[in-house]
């Protein structure tokens, strides 16, 4: 049996293994896709772990995408432009790392919010691993305009220069959050304000316009506090569900070789969450 994994610290919140496992399922493959909680300091000597155990390959999330690109033998052209890495396939002890959390963000972006960003005004909220690659990948999609908002200053004016240096499109800081959110096409939210336990908080305090797009990355809770603001102004939202799927489909398709069955993934990343949910429900303590 080939094994994948899911590396990082903590894990708890993963519902990757379900879809992932039914995919290998529907298409009887030999595969079986695990977590494996990774303490800080341990990163190196895990990886090594992989390759002698020849493990298919695995994904990696918070806070290592960053941190295992130094640790890999070849990484893709994309993931060197983002700047992370969250995809890692094992070729004969070879291990090359990908990036597909911005094309699975673009896909769904496409498919799920029928929107194009091609010529379109973009507001990013959060200048983390996420916030650059969706917005590498909004920039090599010929968007027109990027602007970034991140309360960490550094972050948000260093992810700008980065940008302002590989793209000759308006890329630029906040200067005036509500007015250039109101003005735009798309808002992105990429920071974590809205997610489980914080189900009530929201990046956004204002009134937001019917002719704005929003994407949420967050997936848990399925409908956060700024969807409901986006659905009473009467704007088109959209949760992280699909991206999540998608970058994962992505990865499935590294790993095995084979088509990924999309809609099985979604189906198994549904029933994961919704049985997470009622833990949550059920559970009287609160999250540490």
């Amino acid at each position: 049996m080939k094994k994948c994994y899911l590396i990082g610290h903590p894990l708890g919140h993963s519902i990757s293994p379900a879809m992932h496992n039914a995919a290998y399922k529907e298409l009887g493959l030999d595969f079986e896709y695990l977590l494996k909680d990774t303490a800080p300091g341990e990163l190196k000597a895990q990886i090594e772990k992989f390759k002698a155990e020849n493990v298919a390959g695995f994904n990696v999330t918070i806070p290592y995408k960053e941190k295992i690109m130094p640790l890999l033998d070849e990484i893709t052209p994309l993931a060197e432009k983002i700047g992370a890495v969250n995809t890692v396939k094992n070729e004969n002890g070879k291990l090359i790392g990908y990036n597909t959390d911005g094309p699975g963000f673009l896909e769904s972006l496409k498919d799920d919010a029928g929107f194009n960003p091609a010529g379109k005004k973009v507001v990013i909220l959060g200048a983390g691993g996420a916030g650059r690659a969706i917005a590498v990948t909004l920039a090599e999609d010929n968007a027109s305009s990027i602007i970034i908002y991140d309360p960490e200053e550094k972050k948000q004016d260093d992810l700008v220069e980065y940008l302002f240096d590989l793209f000759e499109i308006e890329i630029k800081k906040s200067a005036d959050l509500q007015r250039e959110i109101n003005e735009a096409d798309l808002l992105v939210n990429a920071s974590p304000i809205g997610m489980h336990p914080n189900v009530r908080l929201s990046p956004i305090d204002f009134r937001l316009s019917p002719n704005l797009t929003i994407y949420d990355i967050i997936y848990n809770p399925p409908e956060t506090e700024l969807i409901k603001q986006a659905k009473r102004a009467g704007a088109k939202a959209v949760s992280g569900l699909g991206m999540l799927v998608r970058q994962g489909a992505l990865a499935f398709e590294i790993f095995t070789g084979k088509p990924a069955p999309y809609q099985t993934m979604l189906s198994g990343a549904k029933i994961a969450l919704h049985l997470k949910q009622d833990g949550h429900h059920k559970d009287p303590k609160p999250n540490n």
